[in-house]
C-alpha cells in the first residue's frame, strides 16, 4: 500500500469516526448530559457483579490506560519500529506527540460538554473531571492504534495475534471504566470514536506531508534535477 492509499484510508476512517462522534456529542448535549440508551443498565449490572478478584483485575487493567505507561509503550514501539536511527527517532517522537495532542483535544471537548459522571455511590475507583468522552478509553485506544500500526510496519508476518491482543487491551481498558462505575457506556463509545478520528487525522497527515527521505530506508532519493551522468568531452 503506497502513501496515497494510506492517506485516503486513514482520512476516510477518521472522517467517519468524527462524524459519528459529532452526532453522539450532539445527542449528549441535547439530553443535558443525562444517561442515554443502556447507560444506566450497564452501570447497574456492573455494580451487581463485582467479586473481589474481578475488581482487582479491573483496577489493575484500568491503571494501564493513563499516566506514563502509554507513553513508555509508544516510545519503545517507536524505537523498535525504525530500521535506521533516523526512523527510530522520528517514530519515538511522533507517536507520543499524537497521543499528547489527542489528550489535550479530548480534555477541551470534555470541558465543553461538561457531562456529569454516574453517582458517586457506584464508584469502585478514583476519578476526576467530567465524564464525556472517557479519558482512559481515549488514551488506551489511541495507544493501541499506534502500537498496531508499529506492529504492522515492523512485523508484516505473524502479526495478527499480537494485533488482536493489543486491540483487546485497548477495548478492555474502556470497558473497565463502566465496570468500575465511573463512566457511562456512551462515554466509552465517545472515547473510542474520538481516538479513531484523531488517529486517522495523524496517520493521514504523516502519510501526506512527511518527506519520503525521512521514512524510506537507505539513501535519500535523488532530486528531480538528477539525471544520468554526462559523458566527458575530451579537449
Amino acid at each position: 500500500m503506497n502513501r496515497k492509499d494510506v492517506s485516503e484510508l486513514a482520512g476516510s476512517a477518521g472522517l467517519g469516526a468524527w462524524t459519528a462522534f459529532g452526532v453522539l456529542t450532539m445527542v449528549v448535549l441535547g439530553h443535558e448530559g443525562a444517561p442515554l440508551f443502556g447507560d444506566e443498565d450497564a452501570v447497574s449490572w456492573s455494580v451487581a457483579h463485582r467479586p473481589d478478584m474481578a475488581l482487582a483485575v479491573a483496577r489493575g487493567l484500568t491503571a494501564t490506560g493513563t499516566g506514563v505507561i502509554p507513553y513508555a509503550l509508544l516510545v519503545l514501539a517507536g524505537l523498535l519500529t525504525g530500521r535506521t536511527a533516523r526512523q527510530r527517532l522520528l517514530a519515538a517522537t511522533l507517536a507520543p506527540a499524537c497521543l499528547a495532542t489527542g489528550q489535550g483535544l479530548r480534555y477541551g471537548v470534555m470541558e465543553l460538554v461538561a457531562r456529569p459522571r454516574p453517582a458517586l455511590g457506584n464508584w469502585a475507583t478514583h476519578a476526576s473531571g467530567w465524564s464525556f468522552p472517557s479519558g482512559h478509553t481515549t488514551t488506551a485506544a489511541l495507544t493501541a492504534g499506534l502500537l498496531i500500526l508499529a506492529i504492522c510496519v515492523r512485523a508484516p508476518h505473524g502479526r495478527t495475534p499480537l494485533c488482536l491482543a493489543v486491540g483487546c487491551w485497548g477495548a478492555l481498558v474502556g470497558l473497565t471504566r463502566v465496570y468500575l462505575g465511573v463512566h457511562w457506556f456512551t462515554d466509552v463509545v465517545g472515547g473510542w470514536l474520538f481516538a479513531v478520528g484523531w488517529l486517522g487525522v495523524c496517520v493521514c497527515a504523516a502519510a501526506w506531508w512527511l518527506p519520503t527521505r525521512l521514512t524510506a530506508d537507505g539513501v535519500d532519493p535523488p532530486g528531480p534535477s538528477t539525471g544520468p551522468p554526462r559523458e566527458r568531452t575530451r579537449p
